[in-house]
């Protein structure tokens, strides 16, 4: 019989693939997140084609530039503006209590709105009351310095001053939203197939299957190949999942992912490996030690614990954009830097060499892993009648 190129252990992997692909949780578990993905990006592109024009009443005239101002003071904000013509004070006043417009513009030297905007108010409507406030009050405080409309327009179109920094960070949103996407891909991924690793191998061993398979294979044979398929399975996955979020996108026209770096998304595809890497040897052998699903909770719950805090902490860093000495931290140890290290690259605070650093940690420390683990998995997947306690196997070996 021919073996393949990996022996055994790919006769076990290429049996894990036919299983986890044929199921029917992997087939409904892949389109729901498809369907997340696809809502995700198509919702606001609906919502920002349907947004309708903010109405603002004028009383009086109001010149050219200033229309133009008030307009560019709501595109800001990502407003269309709508100038409506009243005839009188009395007639805006009854337009803006029955809603018909926002605000209302008297003889350019007033604005007037329905209900008080504080300062500490940051809706949008507050936003583009302040706003056309301050254009207004610019452009009065121009006719009154006596400058032409020429002058006056030359002021106004006036660039600010370039910003830099001493240190590189991410150049905006966009960035900032692919890592929150990509750390939420990370999460899902390492949290689902690290459970599907842990609970195959207790049911394998539960329903006495696994003495079958090891009168076949080696114990490391057999252990290998399931965490090569389930891998090869989530792999996969994830670069469906990416190339339909990138393709639909563009399809679309949503700049969600609008802009995303190459860069970004093979950092996250590359520690969603490492970090697969690491963990499914862990929850291997912590499913060789399980004999029944009610245990298979108070194993896993302690293992989830830094796949859980490096999620956290991710989130957060990406949403401000500052990562702290601790996070820092974070991105060099195997537990976290699957979630840490992306958000570095998305934010541009890592070296490569920083990168690659992190990436030899995991490695070096998944080769220490998986020879515990699969230690640990020889001798408790053929202790059955009780779960077996990690103290007993640890003396043994020591034995």
């Amino acid at each position: 019989m021919k073996r393949g190129l990996l022996g055994d252990t790919g006769l076990v992997a290429a049996r894990e693939v036919r299983q986890r692909v044929r199921g029917r949780v992997f087939r409904v578990g892949t389109l729901l997140i498809l369907l997340g993905v696809g809502a995700a990006i198509v919702i606001p592109v609906l919502n920002r084609g349907s947004s309708h024009p903010q109405p603002i009443g004028v009383v009086g005239a109001l010149t050219a530039p200033s229309q133009a101002a008030v307009a560019a003071a709501g595109a800001s904000l990502g407003i269309r503006v709508e100038l409506v013509p009243e005839a009188n004070a009395d007639t805006a006043d009854a337009d803006l209590r029955a809603g018909r417009v926002a605000m209302v513009i008297i003889d350019a030297r007033q604005l007037v709105v329905h209900k008080p905007v504080l300062s500490t108010d940051t809706s949008t409507a507050a936003q583009l009351v302040h706003a056309v406030a301050r254009t207004l009050g610019v452009e009065a405080a121009f006719q009154a310095a006596g400058l032409s409309a020429s002058q006056a327009a030359e002021l106004g179109s006036a660039k600010p001053l370039p910003v830099t920094s001493l240190q590189a960070g991410a150049s905006g949103g966009v960035t900032r939203t692919t890592s929150v996407v990509g750390i939420i891909l990370v999460f899902v991924m390492l949290t689902q197939y690290n459970a599907w690793t842990l609970i195959g191998v207790m049911e394998e061993k539960s329903s006495r299957v696994v003495e079958v398979l090891l009168a076949a294979v080696r114990p490391v044979q057999l252990l290998a190949g399931k965490v090569l398929g389930i891998g090869l399975v989530a792999f996969a996955q994830a670069a469906l999942i990416v190339a339909f979020a990138l393709g639909l996108a563009e399809a679309v026209g949503s700049d969600l992912l609008h802009g995303t770096a190459p860069l970004v998304v093979a950092s996250t595809l590359v520690w969603l490996v490492l970090g697969y890497a690491f963990y499914c040897w862990v929850y291997a052998a912590a499913g060789s030690m399980a004999e029944r699903q009610d245990q298979v909770q108070s194993l896993a719950f302690p293992l989830t614990l830094p796949i859980i805090l490096g999620y956290v902490m991710a989130l957060t860093t990406a949403a401000s954009g500052n990562p702290s000495a601790f996070f820092d931290v974070l991105a060099y140890l195997p537990l976290t830097a699957p979630l840490a290290m992306p958000v570095l690259v998305g934010l541009g605070m890592v070296t490569w060499w920083e990168f690659l650093a992190s990436a030899a940690i995991s490695v070096a420390c998944t080769v220490g892993v998986a020879r515990l683990a699969t230690g640990i998995y020889r001798r408790a997947i053929l202790r059955t009648g009780r779960r077996v306690p990690l103290r007993e196997l640890i003396s043994r070996r020591a034995a």
